[in-house]
């Protein structure tokens, strides 16, 4: 993985310094005697190196200098400027050498693609780890979807099935309340009629003399419920008393009644007790 990024990085480096080197022969070369042109050229290009091998060694470290990435960007820029330079003056090519112009800075940004991918780059334990960590976030976050769209699905059902049961429920309240409607309409009927109404009261026996009895038609409304028998309405027996009824209806008979039995015969007998006070006893006396 590091040499994804270190290589290209090489090669940039070591193209910019070539055709540095070769431009500021050429160019100055035709001005000053060409040794003296190779000198400044191998001073730019050693400028250039010396500062990424020390940018280098203070990534090592953990460490950067602004001063020294700020001489190195410098050199670059440099390197450029000559290319650039070289390429406007020239006769033949302009177009070409005005392409490769770039090269200087391009060599140097991807130093600094190497260097963020230094400083960013995980052991293979840790990238495991994350792979891990993510693969289960994937896991629990397909587990809630499909619990969210069985819910929804079951819900969706539950309400599909209450409706159309309101809706039954609806239609026989319908259909019955018509079905009354004509039943008490006919009633009506029967009791107005002039005819039905002398047939009825030949029928009904006279209550005043004098005063024939008026058929009146059955009530249809609501009704008031019937209170509930409590079940303690009888006097409540102490537990004594009720001790002795338990023992005596148990050893009433050979071998002696189970509890169920008792509390039958008790009741049947027209006792009344609680449950819970009635196997009290029970217990006391078993």
């Amino acid at each position: 993985m590091r040499a994804k990024t270190v290589l290209p990085a090489v090669a940039m480096t070591a193209v910019s310094m070539v055709l540095t080197l070769a431009v500021v022969v050429m160019w100055l070369g035709t001005a000053v005697p060409w040794p003296i042109a190779l000198v400044v050229g191998l001073g730019i290009d050693g400028g250039w190196l010396a500062t990424l091998a020390y940018e280098r060694r203070l990534a090592a470290q953990g460490d950067t200098n602004r001063a020294v990435t700020t001489v190195g960007w410098s050199f670059g820029l440099l390197a450029t400027g000559v290319l650039a330079a070289h390429a406007l003056t020239a006769e033949e090519a302009a177009g070409a050498w005005l392409a490769v112009a770039w090269l200087p800075l391009a060599a140097k940004a991807l130093w600094l693609v190497h260097g963020l991918w230094e400083r960013t780059a995980l052991t293979p334990v840790a990238l495991d780890a994350i792979r891990g960590i993510q693969q289960e976030a994937r896991d629990e976050a397909a587990v809630a979807r499909a619990r969210l769209r069985a819910e929804a699905a079951t819900e969706e059902t539950r309400l599909t099935a209450v409706t159309q049961a309101g809706a039954r429920v609806a239609r026989v309240q319908a259909r019955t309340a018509q079905t009354l409607s004509a039943a008490w309409s006919t009633l009506e009927t029967a009791r107005a009629g002039e005819d039905t109404g002398r047939a009825l009261t030949s029928v009904t026996a006279r209550v005043t003399p004098g005063v024939t009895p008026r058929w009146e038609l059955p009530v249809w409304g609501p009704t008031e419920p019937v209170a509930s028998r409590s079940l303690e309405a009888a006097p409540t027996l102490t537990d004594e008393a009720l001790d002795v009824l338990v023992d005596e209806i148990r050893t009433s008979e050979t071998p002696a009644l189970s509890y169920r039995e008792m509390a039958a015969r008790f009741r049947a007998a027209g006792h009344s007790a609680s449950e819970v006070r009635l196997r009290a006893a029970w217990k006391r006396v078993a």
